[in-house]
């Protein structure tokens, strides 16, 4: 059977509003929001077309403040639970099963970037049919890492999911961006601090312009901190947070 470890595979946002924040990407992705039918916690679903890409929920005790959590697909979630331990890794919710979904966890890297891991149950749909798609609007399309030692970062994570760098750009006073990948495949980037106040990982959603999507993210109450800006490949970046302080980020054409 094919393996999806170290591909995206889900993204979770943790919200003061899930009313607000629902509000508000359904008009900048164009998602449509339905309830999970889990009784007695409001965990709510959210799809491109078909295709479920993100959840959201209230924000827990244990979340300081609004924010998306990206989940990486792996085989075993408490090995890789236990590896990511022996590393230095910062375990915020232990190896839990989800019903007819499968089993997490959410971690802290030893420089503290949170990220969850999710073992999809046989049944699930594959990730590179899912959340993760580069190709569609709506959907999962990068990863970025700012670390306090993006070095130690990339060796971290190269062991946890088998992530390598590809290639490496110079940014001149704020080091070298290095690109990482699986199996040949792009799927982020990882860099210094840079303005992050700590290290933390920034979700990227793909969008058909982004010009389109500053003018949505804006007149939804959400604040543009950077961008239209050209990237490489030809595409456009914005990062953005959303009404009540969650960081997200867009990427595609200009128009």
């Amino acid at each position: 059977m094919k393996s999806f470890h170290g591909l995206p595979c889900w993204y979770e946002l943790a919200t003061s509003d899930p009313d607000a924040a629902q509000r508000f990407y359904a008009g900048v992705f164009g998602w449509t929001w339905a309830s999970a039918g889990m009784e007695g916690f409001d965990y709510r679903l959210g799809s491109a077309g078909s295709s479920r890409v993100a959840g959201m929920m209230a924000m827990q005790p244990q979340v300081p403040m609004p924010c998306w959590t990206a989940y990486i697909a792996v085989d075993d979630c408490d090995k890789t639970a236990a590896q990511a331990t022996r590393a230095g890794a910062q375990t915020y919710v232990p190896p839990t099963d989800i019903p007819n979904t499968g089993r997490f966890a959410v971690l802290a890297d030893p420089q503290g970037a949170v990220m969850g891991i999710l073992q999809p149950l046989p049944m699930e749909v594959p990730p590179e049919s899912g959340a993760y798609d580069m190709s569609k609007p709506g959907h999962g399309a990068w990863l970025e890492l700012m670390s306090s030692d993006p070095k130690a970062g990339a060796a971290y994570y190269d062991a946890l999911f088998g992530w390598r760098e590809s290639r490496s750009m110079d940014m001149g006073a704020m080091g070298a961006y290095r690109i990482f990948a699986r199996d040949g495949q792009d799927l982020g980037g990882m860099m210094g601090l840079g303005d992050a106040p700590q290290s933390c990982w920034l979700v990227y959603f793909g969008v058909e312009g982004v010009d389109r999507a500053i003018a949505a993210i804006t007149k939804g109450g959400g604040k543009v901190h950077n961008g239209p800006m050209e990237v490489p490949g030809g595409v456009f970046v914005a990062v953005a947070n959303d009404p009540q302080g969650a960081w997200f980020a867009v990427v595609g054409p200009r128009g």
